[in-house]
């Protein structure tokens, strides 16, 4: 996939602008962090690319083709989603739910077959969850059920990863694990993100949205600045950098102090 390029995207209820004018484009190979405060339109931005929110005005284009024109089947294949947090009315096998990332492929009654078995194991794999393949998936730590859905993204096989906040309920530990499992994948990922200093270590680029517009957008150190600290989210910090040149914000509270 060359890239998603989004073109003066707005999107309205009940007469609330949610998105102003967005214009974006996300590259094929890069990991995009889409970060503001919340109702900033980070969620409904992402949905619109996975096509849960029609267009109401402007474009989305998915290799040049406008996605209005792109078959469901065809775009289910192209993009995965990962959300932050999954409910299941079923209890399902990890093996089960990693399987589940071949549906697009899938006609009505399709068996697995021998590709998707490899594709799952492959994919657990690759998330460190093989071995609780036979494990039920109601039974796992939340951060061991992002892995597996993790995992049954990847058997999807996208050119594409989108992440809405799938790190939240996790303790530090698995946020790092699952966003350095993403980062190694080689693939486009958009990904909305509350934690702003991982989204510096992890993000090629980051997108600032505020009140449903762009309010910055580039490198980590163009964007983790104190200036944009205080202008978007109304909070003092001081941003300084590790030995790798990553930005890195520590925040202000008045009236607390550490001996």
């Amino acid at each position: 996939m060359r890239d998603i390029r989004i073109e003066q995207l707005q999107y309205t209820v009940e007469g609330r602008e949610i998105l102003k004018d967005i214009s974006l484009t996300l590259g094929g190979q890069e990991f995009v962090g889409l970060i503001g405060p919340n109702g900033s339109g980070k969620s409904t931005l992402l949905k619109h690319i996975y096509r849960v929110n029609p267009i109401q005005q402007g474009q989305i284009y998915i290799d040049d083709v406008p996605l209005r024109d792109v078959p469901l089947r065809d775009s289910a294949q192209k993009i995965a989603v990962m959300g932050q947090f999954t409910r299941l009315d079923f209890d399902f096998t990890v093996m089960q739910i990693a399987l589940m990332g071949r549906t697009p492929y899938k006609q009505s009654f399709d068996d697995d077959n021998d590709y998707d078995y490899a594709l799952a194991e492959s994919s657990l794999k690759k998330v460190g969850m093989w071995e609780a393949k036979n494990r039920s998936f109601s039974t796992l730590s939340g951060g061991e059920q992002q892995r597996v859905m993790l995992a049954r993204a990847l058997v999807q096989e996208p050119e594409y990863l989108i992440l809405d906040e799938p790190t939240n309920h996790l303790d530090i530990t698995y946020q790092l694990e699952l966003l350095k499992i993403v980062k190694s994948l080689g693939i486009g990922v958009v990904a909305a993100l509350h934690e702003l200093n991982l989204a510096a270590q992890f993000c090629d680029r980051i997108c600032v949205l505020k009140d449903g517009m762009i309010q910055r957008m580039g490198t980590p150190r163009e964007v983790i600045t104190e200036s944009t600290l205080n202008d978007v989210y109304g909070v003092k910090a001081v941003v300084a950098y590790d030995e790798y040149h990553i930005p890195y914000a520590r925040y202000i509270v008045e009236g607390i102090h550490h001996e």
